[in-house]
């Protein structure tokens, strides 16, 4: 039985004068994706001590980025000069079955690598980083969607939370367990869905999400009991979270270095809005109907998502582009030898648990630089569901909003917003950085964080201590803090996730899973003692407890500017520059 896999790789590299192998550096400022294989581009050297040079160098690259290339195939046929040459392939028949009819096994077929397609050049149209600036902002705006409908599913469901007392006769943290159940579910998504998106692409894992996820939501809708809906809502949440491990790696396939910071920061606008704007729509149905349209608003938003993800976004993953251009070129030419080197990867369940369970939880334990951040992040990202717990508090409890109780939050997301064009602002700063040195700088996405971590604290404290005295103090000002608190949640989160990225951009994958499962934990659990805290400490000192905890992190971006490159280096995940 003839195969085209080799014995020794899974994948290879295309042996065509237009493949080459360069410089780390290079592979960084090419990145496509947040994980998988990566692109590399370059000359070799002409002499053999130059081609062993760049065999080390693509050794130690190899190593770093999971690629199995022959390199030593490789380098053996540009040091004879026949790497244009197609060459036979020795096949042994010894192992196998005979052909049938008594007919003998036939010769060996041309090298493989002469038959495996790869994009036309840098400027090949099918390559998503030369899509039309038009076809990328359809497709941005279907992620954007996705991204803020499931993070708003997250969040409406508090809106309906004392109906839900009322009707199903629970305290309210158990109620609350529906936004606490939802928000675990995310902590698998990348677990699940990374690398499901890198073996069989972007569209299919979001569209088979989607459509699963609007499914939950209309069972949720339709639950005759409390068990019911605490399932459904997990369940939900665990199968519609693919966008919070897909989007960013579908920007990352479609825009280069200058563009990935504002691509991915709509993205974190789309994590954050979301769960802010649900509470404002939430009082509004739960005033005029029953807790169910809730349900019903939000499936029928994911049903739209779903029919705007199969019919507006398109493929961005680039090998998978590449085994769609194979697959025409069989079709058309007949030729069943032309392949994509995608096609030819295989996944034990060995290497999806390392490279999905058990290194994320490694790196979390042996890696300070990511540990650090992480919980910073996760922090931020609890401090967000808490709110949802402290305005009812502040503005329902305290003033008195018993119908508009939800429109303050509106100066939260105006924070987030402010925030965002301030980090696009700086965006700018952060290219010249990166021009000036030739490579990422990672330490350089940090800067806008400085900011943030102090005007977050600031924000807390303010509306705490103010929404304490609802009969001395104009609610105004609780309200405006609520923007300070908008400002530090983006300004953190945004940088945080940046970072990490970038600090571990060739285990990228593993690195952004271990700050979800913490960061999921953080939010899940913050909304359960929220309630009691508040109504315990008084609203004040809860936010002296939280102002403190978040003042305790300032200095976090200060030490990793000072101290981040010299861990990188001696980190054996991360990209030391």
């Amino acid at each position: 039985m003839t195969t085209f896999t080799d014995a020794n790789s899974r994948t290879s590299v295309s042996d065509s004068p237009r493949s080459s192998i360069s410089s780390q550096k290079e592979v960084v400022n090419s990145s496509s994706s947040l994980s998988g294989p990566e692109e590399f581009r370059g000359e070799l050297g002409s002499t053999s001590a130059d081609l062993e040079a760049d065999l080390d160098q693509l050794s130690k690259i190899n190593s770093r980025s999971e690629s199995a290339l022959d390199a030593n195939r490789t380098l053996s046929r540009i040091l004879t000069g026949t790497q244009d040459i197609p060459e036979k392939t020795a096949v042994d028949y010894s192992n196998t079955l005979p052909m049938g009819g008594d007919r003998p096994y036939p010769p060996g077929l041309p090298d493989r690598d002469a038959f495996e397609v790869t994009f036309d050049g840098p400027n090949d149209p099918m390559h998503p980083f030369n899509w039309t600036m038009k076809k990328k902002i359809i497709i941005c705006v279907v992620l954007c969607l996705d991204c803020i409908c499931i993070s708003m599913t997250s969040s409406i469901f508090a809106s309906g939370v004392l109906q839900i007392c009322e009707i199903y006769h629970v305290i309210q943290v158990v109620a609350i367990l529906g936004v606490t159940l939802f928000v675990l579910g995310f902590a698998a998504s990348p677990i699940i869905y990374a690398p499901l998106s890198e073996i069989y692409g972007r569209k299919g894992v979001l569209v088979i999400s989607a459509f699963g996820f609007t499914l939950f939501q209309f069972a949720v809708a339709t639950a005759e009991n409390l068990q019911t809906i605490m399932i459904c809502r997990f369940f939900g949440g665990l199968i519609g979270a693919a966008p919070m491990a897909v989007v960013p790696a579908a920007f990352a396939d479609m825009f280069d270095t200058d563009m990935r910071g504002k691509a991915i920061c709509l993205f974190s606008l789309g994590v954050f809005v979301g769960p802010i704007l649900a509470p404002v729509m939430g009082s509004y149905i739960t005033q005029h109907t029953t807790w169910r349209w809730l349900e019903y608003v939000v499936g029928c938003f994911a049903a739209a998502v779903f029919v705007a993800t199969v019919f507006f976004f398109e493929e961005t993953h680039h090998p998978t582009i590449l085994v769609s251009k194979a697959k025409q070129m069989r079709k058309d030419t007949g030729n069943w030898g032309i392949h994509a080197a995608h096609e030819n990867v295989e996944l034990s369940i060995r290497d999806i648990v390392q490279n999905t369970i058990t290194r994320p939880i490694v790196m979390l334990a042996t890696e300070p630089v990511l540990l650090v951040v992480t919980i910073y992040n996760s922090f931020v990202y609890g401090i967000l569901y808490l709110m949802l717990e402290a305005y009812p508090i502040v503005f329902v409890e305290g003033y008195g909003f018993y119908t508009n109780g939800e429109l303050p939050y509106i100066a939260l997301i105006i924070g987030m917003l402010v925030c965002a064009i301030f980090i696009w602002y700086m965006d700018s700063d952060y290219l010249k950085r990166v021009r000036a040195k030739g490579g990422l700088v990672p330490e350089a996405r940090l800067y806008p964080m400085i900011v943030a971590g102090v005007v977050f604290p600031i924000g807390i404290l303010w509306f705490c201590w103010t929404g304490n005295y609802p009969d001395k103090i104009h609610w105004i000002c609780p309200t405006i803090a609520g923007s300070f608190i908008g400002f530090g949640l983006m300004g953190i989160f945004l940088p945080c996730l940046n970072y990490i990225i970038e600090s571990y951009l060739l285990v990228a994958a593993s690195a952004v899973a271990g700050n979800t499962f913490l960061r999921s934990g953080f939010g899940a659990a913050f909304p359960l003692f929220a309630g009691y805290m508040f109504h315990g400490m008084g609203t004040g000192w809860a936010g002296l407890l939280l102002g403190l905890f978040s003042a305790a992190l300032i200095p976090v971006p200060l030490l990793l500017l000072k101290y981040g490159p010299g861990i990188r280096k001696r980190s054996k995940f991360a990209y030391s520059g």
